[in-house]
């Protein structure tokens, strides 16, 4: 298939990918061009400002969670002929799996899906010196896929002095510059970035950086370069499921909690949920009164509960809903935030305390460090949401601990082989602070839908 695709790339987290990203997809967006976006690597709210530019889903593309083969027929699913396809990476260009690994970086997916770079360079506090810097990553650079360069927070004159220097010395072309603007800026906290609708007016600022990046940054030639992307390729993987389709009565639903509480799902894991004969049904944990009188199965997803954690605390009716669904055993999926919500309560590192759903006899607090960092892979002890023997992998990345983390699976480090107990487990329940990745076994999301239909049977008295 041809879709033309480009990746916004940098040797560090903080050049400035993100802001170069958005304001190319909002400058894309603006001449109607058929765009989409991706993330590189495990990371949920990058895709949430692409979406908020876009109006449609920005899909995660990781190497380490579904391989080559799978990765690559990921980034084509959904896709039409010459559709353009921004990818935006992850920390520095060639920074995999533990930091020191190619899997998983954002190079080994421009890699495997032959993807140009157009690398974006912080230039404060450096002259001459970016010459080495940039000169280092094209030497890495054994695929060549480095095909542009754009320089990060430098003015006009430093600019025009600089551009002929590097394309005199070094064989790659320029094409524009960042200026300093304060306002673009966007603030962070422990989990990443900020959520795009924290930020106000985010939509006219993304258009006055998107009229500026016009200015200086020389979108034709990111866009020739993504037009000279060759055709991908790919063979249907041995084994690849396909659609399961249920009868009308018999479909089961599954409620997704989804509000600026609960906000973190992988685009793909829902389609495939989808895939599996589920029909999704969304509630908002903060504002509805229970989850959906429909639903045969509900997915709590990550997020940032402790912010929001007095509204949740005070919505009794949700809490209760909650509860009484787990204890009908109507199967439940909960993920890092998710998980937090199922705690008797959490506190904040003021001391505060809210109750929460209460489903499980265990506290939830701020840690006050990071608690767990990094991907995984999550194995059964007793064989309940997966095939005896196989794994899921996922991510973990939080401040917030638990009383109770859970014993009833085994969590494996893939680069230092650590081992060690996590997730709360049982027949209908699948709990716990990592966020899976249900491509990378389809399995999971299969079984989770049938034992959601076999909930709906049960509640229906078939």
């Amino acid at each position: 298939m041809k879709i033309r695709r480009i990746m916004i790339a940098a040797p560090k987290s903080g050049s400035g990918k993100t802001t170069v990203t958005c304001g190319l997809l909002q400058i894309c967006k603006n001449y109607e061009e058929k765009v989409s976006a991706c993330k590189c690597g495990p990371d949920y709210i990058d895709p949430m400002f692409h979406e908020k530019i876009l109006d449609v889903p920005s899909k995660n593309l990781d190497t380490f969670f579904t391989g080559e083969e799978k990765t690559k027929e990921l980034l084509l699913q959904g896709r039409e002929e010459n559709e353009l396809v921004v990818m935006e990476g992850v920390m520095g260009l060639y920074d995999g799996l533990g930091g020191i690994r190619e899997e998983g970086s954002s190079y080994h997916l421009a890699k495997v899906t032959n993807t140009p770079i157009v690398l974006i360079v912080d230039a404060k506090g450096m002259g001459r010196s970016i010459l080495a810097v940039i000169a280092g990553f094209l030497a890495y650079d054994t695929a060549h896929l480095i095909g542009g360069i754009v320089l990060n927070r430098i003015s006009k004159s430093y600019y025009t002095m600089l551009k002929p220097l590097i394309e005199e010395e070094l064989p790659v072309k320029v094409m524009g510059y960042v200026p300093v603007e304060k306002e673009w800026e966007i603030s962070s906290r422990h989990l990443g970035l900020v959520m795009p609708e924290e930020i106000p007016d985010m939509q006219k600022k993304m258009q006055k950086m998107a009229e500026k990046l016009e200015e200086t940054v020389a979108v034709s030639e990111i866009l020739k370069l993504a037009d000279e992307a060759i055709d991908l390729i790919v063979e249907k993987s041995a084994g690849e499921m396909e659609k399961i389709e249920y009868g009308e009565e018999d479909f089961p639903v599954i409620a997704v909690a989804k509000d600026e509480a609960f906000c973190f799902y992988y685009e793909d894991n829902l389609n495939l949920l989808k895939k599996c004969g589920a029909k999704l049904r969304y509630f908002s944990p903060l504002h509805d009164e229970t989850i959906p009188k429909e639903c045969d199965g509900v997915l709590l997803g990550g997020g940032y509960p402790e912010l929001y954690a007095k509204a949740l605390s005070e919505n009794d009716t949700m809490r209760n809903s909650v509860k009484q669904a787990f204890e009908k055993q109507m199967p439940l999926v909960a993920e890092c935030g998710g998980f937090l919500y199922l705690q008797e309560s959490v506190s904040d590192r003021e001391g505060r305390t809210y109750p929460m759903a209460g489903v499980f006899h265990s506290r939830a607090y701020d840690a006050e460090k990071l608690v767990r960092f990094g991907y995984i892979e999550i194995s059964e002890k007793e064989s309940t949401f997966l095939p005896a023997g196989e794994y899921i992998r996922g991510h973990e990345f939080h401040y917030y601990d638990s009383t109770d983390n859970g014993t009833d699976c085994t969590a494996l480090k893939p680069v230092t082989k650590k081992r060690y107990d996590c997730m709360r487990e049982g027949k209908d329940y699948f709990c716990g602070f990592p966020h899976l990745y249900y491509p990378s076994n389809p399995k999971f999301a299969e079984i989770f839908v049938q034992k959601a239909a076999a909930y709906r049977k049960r509640r229906n008295g078939l």
